[in-house]
């Protein structure tokens, strides 16, 4: 029998394809690539001799025999009641996925083992990325494991302590002066001199993160959930659940996916602008103002993937919402009383809750999963202000 043929990277706005190589990043006229459709898995192709999220090789686009791992994914999975009011414990149960027991502390983690382990599969020694923090300390982290030589470019205002946890790694840090889109200016300019190891545009990034759909699909016993609650800056969970619960629906494994309710800061919010618009993704509004918010891991003005992340919010007949900084704020401190200490970032999903519920975009004896994609660790200086 002939083999299968390789899949080869897509970009979904021309139809153009190209062959899987390390340097190829983005395609020739500077679109967003993804990796062609692929089958899914059944639960028969879960290892479930793997505690990690090796788990779901069997749904990568390659064969990765030597993978990098520090341990990522099989994260847990708790029942929480949310209430509707600060400190109130009623309500529905809602399943939290702590994504912060990742090995640095982010869900970042899940994209980057799966591209930095193609990518030393394929021989790179050096790579560029650039972060608002958490993807920075985890391409840091693995580049680390790897042997491969990191340079992580932040803005200058990223928190102490994601820089420190990069440096720490061994990675070369510079702070960039400006917002978080002169940092990625700066590393599309250098990018043509070292392998641009991406969050937002290598298209490995997104198969690592997929593996977050399947693993709520196996730890709900091979059922989706009904919603999928998360943040989005550049909007990587949002694709990588569309990714994954689409293949897992492709598979026969699921019978429809997830809604993806998703929740920006309202200091800065793209794709809940462009999404309630109507918009295709073309840009964000006119209208759409921006200031500073402490939820700086979704601080993204311009995502470079708009039109596909608008598109898997609306095939999944999900919704957006915009959440103001007192929200943010009051939703860490509730998530710590109930002994979830979430950066507020991450803190923004839970706040979204009470939105949805009134919207009916969540309703009574559904399956809800909120994402808390990052520890409070990471923001020491604002969680010492919060809590003071």
């Amino acid at each position: 029998m002939a083999a299968a043929a390789r899949p080869r990277y897509l970009d979904g706005r021309s139809g153009k394809t190209y062959d899987l190589t390390p340097s190829r990043w983005r395609g020739d006229d500077g679109t967003p690539l993804t990796v062609e459709p692929l089958p899914g898995i059944t639960a028969a192709g879960v290892d479930t001799r793997t505690r990690s999220l090796w788990r779901y090789r069997a749904a990568l686009p390659v064969d990765i025999p030597d993978p990098v791992t520090l341990g990522e994914g099989c994260t847990p999975l708790v029942a929480k009641r949310w209430g509707g009011a600060e400190g109130a414990a009623d309500g529905e149960p809602l399943h939290f996925k702590l994504e912060w027991f990742s090995p640095t502390g982010s869900f970042k983690d899940r994209g980057t083992a799966v591209m930095m382990s193609y990518l030393a599969r394929e021989g790179v020694r050096a790579v560029l990325e650039d972060s608002s923090g958490n993807g920075g300390a985890s391409v840091s982290a693995y580049a680390a494991a790897a042997g491969i030589r990191a340079t992580i470019l932040v803005p200058e205002a990223t928190s102490p302590a994601k820089v420190l946890q990069s440096r720490a790694c061994g990675a070369e840090v510079e702070l960039v002066p400006g917002a978080r889109e002169a940092t990625a200016e700066e590393a599309l300019r250098r990018s043509a001199r070292t392998t641009y190891a991406s969050h937002n545009w290598h298209p490995f990034f997104l198969q690592g993160t997929k593996t977050l759909a399947y693993e709520l699909w196996e730890d709900l016993g091979y059922v989706a959930p009904d919603n999928v609650v998360t943040v989005a800056g550049a909007g990587s969970l949002v694709l990588g659940c569309d990714l994954g619960f689409s293949e897992l629906l492709a598979a026969g494994q699921i019978e429809r996916r997830p809604r993806l309710l998703v929740a920006q800061p309202a200091n800065c919010a793209p794709i809940h602008a462009a999404f309630q618009a109507g918009g295709d993704g073309g840009a964000p509004p006119s209208s759409v103002t921006y200031a500073p918010t402490i939820a700086e891991g979704t601080a993204i003005q311009e995502p470079v993937r708009l039109p596909e992340v608008l598109r898997a919010i609306r095939r999944s007949d999900g919704d957006t919402t915009a959440v103001p900084e007192a929200e943010i704020e009051s939703a860490v401190r509730r998530l710590a009383r109930m002994g979830l200490y979430a950066e507020p970032t991450s803190a923004m999903a839970a706040a979204a809750i009470d939105h949805f519920r009134a919207r009916g975009a969540i309703r009574p004896g559904e399956t809800t999963v909120v994402i808390l994609t990052g520890s409070g660790m990471k923001a020491p200086t604002t969680m010492t202000r919060l809590f003071s």
